[in-house]
């Protein structure tokens, strides 16, 4: 299994002897099997001051973090767009990869839990928030010609049914312990079943671009995926009121899942098999 770590470098709203902001590297694995557990991920933080900023800073604290962790991570995800070009290039020369990236939900979990918990024990605390990035909007795209669905569907599972997803056969997927944001067993996850005959070249090339989040589009009414930084792509005109209706339900369960869902992929309705798998949180970054 591949180990890919979520970072963060950014100030945080603590001032250091010169009434400066101290800033902060933010470290953790990104869970992906729901079997998990918040405590088994890897984590690691340091404070440096304002004057540190750069991309040798952040290089080495990632060498060091590297240096603590179980396993070396395969690859780095980060949501925070205009440190893109320091986080890329302190990877880069760290001898990772890295992506900017929707899907930084244990990251997110964590730097909530830190605004709330953490920073306010310091006496040089100044209320605020630092999670805000401007992401601007990207019109969504149609999916590649090979990639298009024949049929989906709209389903439900709930949190406990993910318990069995490692005996599931699943090409491609990624997804994390529903309890890590909060989901008690019974709720209910919303979710979309695309059935192709292309399915697993469909589920390849979604591996391959950082799914974040399903979403409904009103005007004109349709299914999108987000993906990566701004990318976002048409999985589904709704054409009918009956199907606008149902996707308005979806999104309404999405919200009482606290924004959690899942996007299948699959050849066709009664196969037993996925050719991918993902489950979703819809972050908000903005």
């Amino acid at each position: 299994m591949s180990v890919i770590w979520e970072l963060d470098f950014y100030s945080r709203p603590v001032l250091d002897d010169k009434n400066k902001k101290l800033w902060e590297v933010l470290i953790c694995e990104s869970p992906t099997s729901v079997q998990q557990s918040s405590e088994s991920l890897f984590r690691y933080s340091h404070f440096c001051s304002n004057t540190e900023v750069n991309s040798v800073t952040l290089r080495t604290a990632i060498e060091d973090a590297i240096a603590q962790a179980p396993n070396s991570p395969d690859r780095v995800r980060f949501f925070r767009r205009q440190m893109n070009n320091m986080i890329t290039k302190a990877c880069e020369e760290a001898g990772l990869s890295a992506k900017p990236s929707r899907r930084t939900i244990a990251l997110n979990q964590w730097l909530q839990q830190r605004m709330q918990e953490v920073y306010p024990t310091y006496p040089t605390y100044q209320p605020g928030s630092n999670i805000s990035v401007n992401l601007g909007e990207s019109p969504p795209q149609p999916l590649p010609d090979a990639l298009l669905g024949e049929r989906w569907a709209f389903v439900t599972l709930e949190a406990k049914d993910f318990d069995d997803m490692p005996d599931w056969d699943i090409s491609f997927g990624e997804s994390f312990p529903p309890a890590l944001v909060g989901l008690a067993p019974e709720t209910r996850i919303p979710g979309i079943i695309i059935f192709s005959s292309r399915a697993l070249p469909m589920a390849g090339w979604m591996s391959g671009v950082e799914l974040a989040f399903l979403r409904l589009s009103i005007n004109p009414a349709r299914l999108v995926l987000e993906t990566g930084a701004t990318d976002s792509w048409i999985v589904a005109n709704l054409t009918t009121p009956a199907l606008l209706s149902e996707a308005k339900t979806f999104e309404t369960a999405k919200q009482q899942a606290n924004q959690v869902h899942f996007l299948a992929v699959q050849t066709n309705p009664d196969s037993e098999a996925f050719a991918g798998f993902w489950l979703m949180q819809e972050l908000n970054l903005s």
